[in-house]
């Protein structure tokens, strides 16, 4: 099995959580992920705002899955298990499964979330790429904001692949750097010397929108959809920094953490680091 990451923000968000710091619970205590904003420029400041942002995110990657009631769904990289409590909480008859290799998160997410009477919720530890799961188990699986921390991003869609029914679709997030960019963005994150900048642990920014079609293409897969939802989720880098500004101090999660920052959020603005929600599906059988 994959060694579990080395995630700095994890360690700083549990050590808030442990301090019992109500900005950070109310803002990361369920979902970990970016926020999505219809209306950016409506944004509020306030923690609240952004737990329904983050929430509304989650809702569409849902929507780009097209999950139903009474269907089996699989959350790769399940973290705090925020995604399973939003199916839980809106859908009926689930088998909803979660699975990660960060123990600290999935203890979480087991003394969080408790399945609804007509809902069956478990917590797998384990490798996205290495899925623990006989073959077509699920109508859906999702990855919602993870993918760039696995190992391989083709090894895993082979395995979403696998584990889906026909006509079953697999939604994610993701971070995709614009084709000129990419190289910038490979080496900024595979650098060794930058490695003690690397908060969010280790990041593979080499796929590009265009990499996602063509390596679907070949396992597969059929395109559902693929959006650039960068100006949405441009507010959660301002939220960002007005919680790190407010927080104690750790170790690893200093000032150049604000910079940092800022720089993810020019390069967003600017079209050259965007974030994608995308859709993809198993086909089914043809009749006949």
């Amino acid at each position: 099995m994959t060694q579990s990451p080395l995630l700095p923000y994890f360690d700083f968000i549990l050590a808030m959580l442990s301090q019992e710091n109500r900005a950070v619970e109310t803002c990361f205590g369920r979902h970990v992920h970016f926020g999505y904003w219809s209306n950016p420029k409506e944004a509020g400041a306030d923690e609240g705002d952004y737990a329904r942002a983050a929430e509304r995110l989650t809702r569409e990657l849902c929507e780009a899955g097209s999950i139903a009631s009474g269907e089996s769904v699989l959350d790769a990289g399940c973290g705090f298990g925020g995604t399973l409590t939003h199916l839980n909480e809106n859908y009926r008859n689930m088998r909803l499964v979660g699975i990660n290799l960060e123990s600290r998160q999935l203890d979480r997410a087991r003394r969080l979330v408790h399945a609804m009477p007509d809902n069956r919720l478990e917590f797998h530890h384990g490798d996205a790429c290495a899925l623990p799961f006989a073959d077509a188990s699920f109508d859906r699986v999702l990855a919602v904001e993870c993918v760039f921390h696995f190992p391989s991003r083709e090894q895993f869609l082979r395995e979403a692949f696998r584990v889906l029914k026909p006509g079953g679709t697999l939604a994610l997030s993701d971070f995709l750097p614009a084709r000129l960019f990419r190289p910038l963005a490979v080496a900024a994150t595979e650098a060794p010397m930058l490695a003690r900048f690397q908060y969010f642990g280790r990041c593979n920014l080499g796929y590009t929108a265009a990499t996602y079609r063509s390596v679907a293409s070949q396992i597969g897969y059929e395109p559902v959809l693929a959006r650039n939802v960068t100006r949405n989720v441009l507010p959660t880098y301002q939220h960002l920094k007005h919680l790190l500004a407010g927080a104690a101090a750790i170790e690893g999660i200093t000032g150049p953490i604000v910079r940092f920052m800022d720089a993810l959020r020019f390069l967003s603005g600017a079209g050259l680091l965007n974030y994608y929600v995308v859709g993809l599906r198993k086909p089914a059988p043809k009749s006949g």
